[in-house]
């Protein structure tokens, strides 16, 4: 009995031994493969992401204990060096063989590693290289589980628009991850309109008097929004030297990307501090049951491996490390385990390291895989498209106290939304409505305007124009005794009234634009030249608004009257036969596209109403060339090509000509006896100093024939004189000047308006200034008082007399004169494409044409005949062949041809504005009797002045743009 016993346990033991041994050789079945992990022990990055790859791979195998493979990790130190990464990386895939490398850490580094890998066929997975610089593009083994910093700048500009802000400085670190950005910003800030005056690039290792010294250059500055891209650790240092230069109170805006956002919980308590009331974008994660257990897991775990540093806090870096981990264990195993080997390059000298790097043979699966790879990890949807992770959703913070508040949500799809799944989200919005309450740097809750005056403790200065003439708009006067300088006038006055009715304060003094000796320096254009040289910070005066002055300056909106506005405008650039005969000519191409398409081609056939819809819609189209249609035969592409060149000069020449109608920032000719003036050797005047002696030299005014007057009454005494008596024969300024000629000379002269307009007065500042925009706004507020109308009262009087009711004006409209050369080629082109398809037609029809004819047939009969015939189809043409092949074999393509245009802009050189004609009891411009006649002399712009003829004396309005007028003198 005991043997028995002892031979049942013997057999039980040696079975449990057996299973013990079974267990133990299925658990060494498992394949090991060697996986590089390349990170900065040092950096707190480095330390949270190896925390979460082991943990990720711990997970994994925990839950899939059955797969084969298993990834062993061969971590490097890069030592938060570049060169260090490289190196790490020539070794994992030199020496180690490693089939795949998760890291390094920055954008730096990153570059050259992708370059190894895609040599190797290794691939290089990153979740912290976030550069838009380095894409995959550039290498199909690089993969980047993180965002590019591309993906925020749409929501970063939605921000700067929702508050209007027009400028903003960019101030990022001179490195690879600083410099990838900055292209993408600066074209979403131009899609809306934000101007980018300067760029403060910050060094890579720059001293605290390098930071000092940029902070003080951008507190100088006008513009007060600053955009902050670069690592966390030097924003740290920036953010503080901010605030000890003053650069955290109120009107300032700072705005942070997420590469700082994303860490901003590592950041001190005393950091923190100097950022209060800062934006930031930030990258949204959604909260989940597995990412807080998870959470509460690391903490745990990484406070065991880290016992020194306290109070860690995981971010979305950590997050994407494990669903990168996870993703490459996943597909590893998918791949199999068939090849893992590297195979030596051919063709390969061996004189270097890189050059004998070998080839891995299971890089292009992985790589394969990698791009198919799909699931939901702790960090949301994991998906990568084009070798980047797809996730564009973000949060809008705004830093406050100990912590940050999320104001707004931004997304592709709608924008700025103030909650996330909301029921409107029909569009995209980019209302500050959709923001929540936002405190301010500075503590306050007012939105900043986004610009201050420089705070360089002077104030600006405003040049002012010095002439000894027309001083009712400018009058500047010079108190010796007091060494004082007093500048008024009606432009002084607007200006003032406008700087008052600012929501701000803006501290100014007036500059006169003189020689020591008190006169003029120089012109008026040369003294808006010198607010674009930097002298002057703005110019107020009567300075008129023109085309050429806008390349060096901008102008607010006018504050004297431009004219009003019409709203058939846009039937002025062609004259009505010209707009006839296009009409016509649309219809006739129609026609007879219609007429070669017809028999041939389906889309030409159909109804009646159909056919004549089609066809007209055909010819209307190619006016943006938006046909749709398909021609079939080739004389339908010759008409319609010759038609196409057609109708390319008239939409270009239209456009031209309605730009010069709208914009008109410079005068046009349109006097018809300036001719007469010019061949005549008339004296002309214009007032000393004004833009318009150019415009007379541009029309070929012999200069010996212009005098300068700078006086009302100096012009009076010129006109009175005449032309043979050493006076002028006409006098060409602008509006308000011939006004205050008019007030004090009203029986003597009148004012005949020219169509052309100039814009008017406006005052003057740098290109880019944020001024202009709210002193523009506030010009209307004061222009629509009676501030205005008492300021003109005072300075110009109530000009209710010699009002000119019954002036005329008369556009340089395009006629059909210029283009009948072009009309005559379409019509004779597509006249004989219509007689070569109906002498086809009827060749080819002859035998079923005349079969049925007979003597006694009427003629509408056998045209009824030929139509009927006509309107059949063309079953031998090309396109119905096809088409039964292509039904017989039951397939169908569809091709669709689109074609498009954009007309340049056009630009013309500016014009006078008035003209004055001294004129005697009983002739013009002249002594004799001969009487007044009407002449035209176009300028070398293709435009004329008119001048009616001066029989009686007419009114004047009290307000009028500046416009070119003539006056006359009357006994």
């Amino acid at each position: 009995m005991k043997l028995l016993t002892r031979i049942a346990f013997s057999l039980f033991f040696f079975i449990i031994l057996s299973e013990s041994n079974f267990l133990a050789k299925a658990q060494n079945t498992t394949i090991p493969v060697n996986v590089g992990v390349i990170l900065d022990f040092d950096a707190w990055s480095g330390k949270m992401g190896l925390s979460c790859i082991n943990m990720a791979l711990a997970d994994f195998y925990a839950s899939n204990s059955n797969y084969k493979t298993r990834l062993v990790l061969n971590s490097r130190d890069s030592k938060s060096d570049v060169v260090g990464a490289a190196a790490a990386a020539l070794d994992l895939i030199k020496n180690v063989e490693v089939q795949a490398i998760i890291g390094p850490r920055s954008s730096m580094q990153a570059n050259f590693v992708i370059d190894l890998g895609d040599k190797a066929h290794v691939p290089i997975i990153s979740f912290s290289a976030t550069s838009s610089s380095l894409t995959s593009l550039r290498s199909p083994y690089f993969f980047r589980v993180a965002q590019n910093d591309s993906s925020q700048v749409k929501a970063i500009s939605a921000i700067i628009q929702a508050f209007g802000w027009r400028e903003v400085v960019p101030i990022y670190i001179d490195n690879e991850y600083g410099q990838g950005i900055i292209p993408f910003l600066i074209d979403a800030l131009q899609d809306v309109d934000v101007r980018v005056p300067y760029r403060s690039v910050i060094p890579t290792s720059p001293l605290d008097d390098q930071i000092g010294q940029e902070l003080y250059k951008l507190k100088t500055m006008q513009t007060r929004v600053f955009i902050v891209h670069m690592l966390t650790d030097l924003s740290s240092r920036l953010f503080t030297k901010a605030k000890e230069f003053g650069l955290m109170s109120e009107g300032y805006v700072w705005i942070m990307t997420s590469g700082m956002t994303n860490s901003i919980d590592l950041m001190e308590s005393s950091v923190r501090d100097s950022m209060q009331g800062v934006l930031g974008v930030r990258t949204y994660i959604p909260r989940t049951t597995e990412l807080e257990n998870f959470t509460i897991r690391w903490k745990t775990k990484f406070q065991q491996h880290n016992p020194t540093i306290l109070n860690a806090e995981l971010n979305v870096i950590g997050l994407w490390a494990y669903d990168a981990t996870l993703a490459l264990a996943d597909i590893v195993e998918k791949v199999g385990t068939t090849n893992f080997n590297f195979e030596k390059r051919t063709n390969s000298s061996n004189l270097t390291d890189l050059e004998t790097i070998k080839v891995s043979q299971n890089g292009p699966k992985l790589r394969k895989a990698l791009w198919g790879t799909r699931f939901r990890g702790l960090a949301g949807e994991f998906r990568l498209d084009n070798g980047q992770l797809q996730s564009s959703t973000f949060q809008i913070i705004n830093v406050n106290g100990n912590g940050e508040r999320v104001i707004a949500f931004w997304t592709p799809e709608n924008g700025l939304v103030r909650k996330l799944n909301s029921t409107n989200t029909s569009s995209y919005s980019t209302s500050k409505k959709n923001l929540g309450p936002i405190i301010w740097p500075g503590d306050s809750s007012s939105v900043p305007k986004g610009w201050e005056i420089p705070t360089s403790g002077k104030k600006l200065r405003i040049g002012v124009p010095v002439k000894d003439g027309f001083s009712e708009f400018v009058k500047v006067t010079h108190d010796p005794s007091t060494n004082t300088t007093q500048v008024t006038g009606y432009s002084i006055d607007v200006f003032n009234t406008v700087m008052e009715a600012l929501p701000y304060a803006v501290s100014y003094e007036f500059i006169p634009f003189a020689k020591p000796n008190g006169e003029s320096a120089d012109t008026y254009d040369e003294m808006v030249y010198q607010v674009y040289l930097g002298n002057f910070d703005a110019v107020a005066g009567d300075t008129t608004i023109i085309a050429n002055r806008t390349n060096f300056v901008d102008f607010t909106l006018p504050y004297t009257e431009s004219g009003s506005k019409n709203a058939w405008v846009f039937l002025k650039p062609l004259t009505l036969d010209l707009w006839i005969t296009s009409g016509c000519f649309f219809v006739f191409i129609g026609f007879v596209v219609w007429v070669l398409e017809h028999q041939i081609n389906e889309e030409f056939r159909g109804p009646p109403l159909h056919e004549i819809g089609t066809s007209l819609w055909f010819s209307f189209s190619t006016l943006i060339f938006a046909q749709r249609e398909t021609v079939v035969s080739n004389l339908t592409r010759f008409v319609v090509i010759i038609w196409g060149f057609v109708v390319l000069i008239l939409t270009q020449s239209y456009t031209a000509s309605l730009a010069s109608l709208l914009t008109v920032q410079q005068l046009q000719p349109t006097l018809t006896d300036v001719n007469q003036l010019i061949k005549s050797g008339e004296y002309v005047g214009y007032e000393e100093g004004s833009y318009v002696l150019g415009i007379l030299k541009e029309m070929k005014f012999d200069e010996t024939k212009l005098k300068a007057f700078k006086s009302p009454e100096e012009c009076d005494e010129l006109l009175l004189r005449g032309s043979a008596n050493g006076g002028i024969a006409a006098a060409i300024d602008d509006i308000p000047c011939m006004k205050l000629l008019l007030e004090k000379y009203c029986s003597k002269y009148t004012m005949v308006e020219s169509i052309y307009k100039t814009n008017g007065l406006g005052f003057v500042f740098p290109k880019g200034s944020p001024l202009v925009s709210d002193v523009s706004r506030a010009i209307l507020n004061v222009i629509e008082g009676e501030k205005m109308k008492k300021i003109e009262r005072a300075w110009l009087g109530e000009q209710t007399n010699c009002q000119n009711s019954n002036s005329r004006v008369s556009y340089g409209s395009l006629s059909l004169k210029s283009f009948w050369g072009l009309f005559l080629i379409a019509g004779i082109g597509s006249l004989l494409a219509l007689i070569i398809s109906i002498s086809t037609f009827l060749h080819k029809e002859r035998g079923q044409i005349f079969i049925r004819f007979n003597s006694e047939s009427s003629i509408w009969s056998r045209i009824r005949h030929i139509l009927i015939i006509f309107d059949k189809k063309d079953l031998s043409a090309l396109t119905f062949r096809k088409t039964a092949h292509q039904e017989k074999s039951d397939t169908e393509s569809v091709h669709v041809i689109g074609v498009s245009d954009a007309s340049p802009n056009n630009n013309y050189p500016p014009s006078p504005s008035s003209f004055l004609v001294s004129m005697e009891p009983h002739s013009a411009f002249s002594d004799s009797g001969t009487p007044p006649r009407e002449y035209c002399h176009p300028n070398p712009n293709g435009h004329t002045f008119q001048l009616a003829q001066a029989i009686k004396l007419i009114d004047h309005p009290n307000q009028g743009p500046r416009i070119p007028e003539i006056a006359h003198a009357n006994c």
